[in-house]
């Protein structure tokens, strides 16, 4: 089992920044790769970045446009998501997963979840 707990959600001003931090405990695997996944009320839930433990290479979806970056820290098994130049429409519920190689920007990829942390980006 893996156990991830998200923070550092919070409200912020257009054009503001937040970092998302999430760790891992229990059977994290350096074989796993974490994603960061969000969903905004009304819509389904959408890929917006992964990293892999093992080689840090990173995965993101194209309305990140650079103002996304992931990382990680393999020691303290946390991985971040810094979140630059935020946006209204960037409001949503950020949750990260990990599970093995595959498709990382699909969440049947993962099997394990967060609870999820709230972004909020006010015009």
């Amino acid at each position: 089992q893996v156990q991830l707990v998200e923070s550092g959600g919070g409200l912020v001003q257009a054009g503001g920044s937040l970092r998302l931090s999430c760790a891992a405990s229990g059977r994290a695997s350096s074989s796993y790769a974490m994603g960061w996944f969000r969903q905004a009320p009304g819509k389904a839930r959408s890929f917006v970045a992964a990293i892999t433990w093992a080689g840090g290479s990173t995965y993101y979806a194209d309305f990140v446009k650079g103002r996304f970056t992931a990382s990680r820290d393999n020691a303290k098994k946390t991985v971040y998501l810094q979140m630059s130049n935020l946006e209204p429409d960037d409001t949503a519920v950020y949750s990260c997963a990990a599970g093995r190689a595959g498709n990382y920007y699909s969440a049947a990829t993962y099997n394990y979840w967060g609870q999820g942390t709230q972004v909020t980006v006010s015009s």
